[in-house]
């Protein structure tokens, strides 16, 4: 028997198995590749919401606890993955540089953002009310990282690749049955995939789809992460990944040209210079109405528990609420109401 069977491997699946790696907890992965929103990311992490001016939920917390896990991953899989970059914030008004300095005076944000205009010297971008600039932020190569993790997985047999089917599942009163398999727990890291699980698709989670183009541009040469009403991130090479857009109806993977036309519409407003498209991503990020993820045990099964919902800033919340399903799954330690799933029991 083992003590973990993990169903899906993004951001969320990621970081619950390093938890069990970390307290020398047996389990096997199941991963399809159904979804695609981890992969396809920008990749940044940012403790502040640059469209309003406000820390991101337990910013300080998810940035002491982040960081210090995916450079623990980095070193562990040999590779470089986690790069410090700088992101500047366009300001499209004086209005809204006002707005940043009395940000800057809220003891929240004073550790995170600068106080300092900071003038455009790059000819290919017009900046006409320069630039705030948020400390400490950086960007996570999420796709090879998680690329490189399953091919270690792999390596050791912890990780197959095939979809785990819902119905096969044999719950006992203290341990789960698939296919043979024996496991104290299942822990089910779907992301939007778990609309279709049975267990747990009576929870609220929406799906926001957004999309990404990749573009050359030889005439940028940008050197931090810029945000406008988009971001551009450099990627090296003259790469820049341009994004992203968010769509609430389409539930589809599929890219589209009214996307790749929007962003486009966006990035020219103040890119001054010819460029690509090279590429085009798109997936679906795991989203709830109330902003908080979904973590828990299902509430008929002890051993049927999620990790969900950690939407567009899934690299920051993942390490920190997969610590808090693990301690309340192990150490029967209860979780913030806010981030239980038991806030949504009436919809069962």
């Amino acid at each position: 028997m083992i003590d973990y069977i993990v169903v899906g491997f993004g951001l969320s699946g990621l970081a619950f198995v390093e938890e069990l790696k970390k307290n020398n907890k047996s389990f096997l992965v199941y991963e399809n590749y159904s979804q695609k929103s981890s992969r396809v990311a920008g990749g940044l992490y940012n403790p502040v919401i640059l469209k309003r001016f406000t820390a991101a939920w337990l910013a300080s917390k998810q940035m002491e606890l982040a960081i210090p896990f995916y450079k623990n991953i980095q070193d562990k899989l040999g590779k470089p993955l986690v790069y410090e970059l700088p992101v500047l914030r366009r300001f499209n008004s004086v209005e809204e540089q006002n707005l940043w300095f009395e940000a800057c005076d809220k003891p929240i944000l004073r550790t995170f953002l600068s106080s300092e205009l900071i003038r455009n010297e790059n000819k290919a971008l017009d900046i006409p009310f320069h630039y705030g600039s948020v400390k400490g932020t950086g960007k996570i190569d999420i796709k090879k990282m998680l690329s490189l993790y399953v091919l270690d997985l792999e390596k050791k047999e912890l990780l197959l690749n095939e979809s785990l089917e819902h119905n096969k599942l044999v719950i006992e009163n203290d341990f789960i049955t698939y296919k043979g398999l024996k496991a104290k727990n299942i822990v089910f890291a779907e992301g939007y995939g778990v609309i279709n699980n049975p267990f747990f698709n009576y929870l609220p989670l929406q799906g926001n789809k957004g999309e990404y183009i990749i573009i050359k541009c030889k005439g940028l040469q940008l050197k931090e992460a810029v945000k406008s009403s988009i971001f551009i991130i450099p990627l090296g090479d003259d790469l820049y990944k341009v994004g992203a857009t968010y769509n609430n109806q389409d539930k589809t993977q599929d890219i589209t040209v009214s996307s790749r036309e929007q962003l486009q519409m966006k990035l020219e407003r103040f890119l001054k210079v010819d460029y690509e498209v090279v590429d085009q991503v798109a997936g679906i990020r795991p989203t709830i109405r109330d902003r908080r993820p979904l973590i828990g045990t299902h509430p008929e099964y002890e051993n049927v528990h999620i990790i969900n919902g950690l939407g567009s800033r899934g690299i920051l919340i993942g390490p920190y609420v997969a610590n808090k399903l693990f301690d309340f799954i192990e150490n029967k330690r209860p979780l913030e109401k806010e981030i239980d799933i038991k806030r949504f029991e009436n919809l069962r």
